[in-house]
């Protein structure tokens, strides 16, 4: 940010620097279709060998639910072959990830097979891993991205919990929550937490689908980006490529055509507030 500004003509730096997009199932949801989402999950953060920048990465399940959806996520991971990554360098990151979380970490290896493909460069396998709530609220070093196709699974006693655990996020593109209509009447709070953390946030889906729509914001506040305001999907992309500038005074002859009183291009312009091609 600091190189752009200091160029001759200096110019916007918009960064996109990595999000975990965290998911929150809600006990309603996970009576009702736990092993439906345990199987969108799994195509999900498996998408792409989970190279994108959406993947789900952490996923908030409540723990007296968990078993019947961690053994429906384990099945359909058996039946998964090695992924290709895009180089031989981000598979390599991803396999030393898994080694350091399976060595070092409180987080518990569930699904997957958890291991590297030293004779087949470029490979890697599926994992899934679990951690009680507490361990995951201190320890930062889960929330980080883990670029591949990996997922984190944090147990939550009360739903109340989430709230404390969506107050120590920090910025990501997305979130996501799952719930019945009795469950999302009771998370209006952690709705509005998450509000101030993300830049879309999804219900009932997943946050891997991203549509070129005038609505979409791909964004979301810093590190997930290094402009909270903008997105790089949808039509409001466009305002990363103009600069506001103001015409005071001038007499109507010197104004830009776009902006002299006869408005002789017929655009759609706000006027005094007021859209009007006037």
């Amino acid at each position: 940010m600091r190189l752009t500004a200091e160029r001759p003509e200096p110019i916007p730096c918009y960064a996109e620097m990595g999000s975990t997009n965290p998911v929150f199932v809600l006990s309603g949801a996970m009576r009702e279709r736990g092993a439906q989402i345990a199987q969108s999950l799994q195509a999900s953060f498996t998408l792409g060998s989970g190279q994108f920048c959406t993947k789900p990465g952490i996923v908030f399940v409540p723990e007296d639910q968990s078993a019947p959806f961690e053994r429906a996520l384990g099945e359909k991971l058996g039946g998964l072959d090695s992924f290709v990554m895009l180089t031989h360098g981000i598979a390599e990151n991803y396999n030393l990830t898994i080694k350091r979380r399976l060595a070092g970490s409180q987080a518990e290896l569930i699904a997957g097979k958890g291991e590297t493909k030293e004779k087949t460069r470029g490979c890697t396998d599926a994992a899934v891993f679990r951690v009680l709530l507490e361990t995951f609220l201190a320890d930062p070093e889960l929330s980080d991205e883990v670029f591949g196709p990996t997922t984190l699974l944090v147990h939550y006693g009360k739903e109340g919990d989430l709230i404390r655990a969506a107050k120590q996020l920090q910025g990501h593109l997305t979130a996501t929550i799952h719930g019945t209509d009795e469950d999302l009447t009771n998370a209006q709070e952690l709705i509005r937490v998450l509000a101030t953390k993300v830049g879309r946030i999804l219900i009932n889906g997943f946050p891997t689908g991203v549509e070129v729509c005038h609505a979409m914001v791909h964004g979301g506040p810093f590190p997930a980006t290094s402009d909270g305001r903008s997105t790089s999907v949808g039509t409001q992309a466009i305002y990363r490529f103009v600069r506001p500038v103001c015409y005071q005074d001038f007499p109507d002859a010197a104004l830009p055509p776009e902006l002299r009183i006869a408005n002789p291009l017929a655009l759609m312009r706000l006027v005094n507030g007021t859209f009007t091609r006037g």
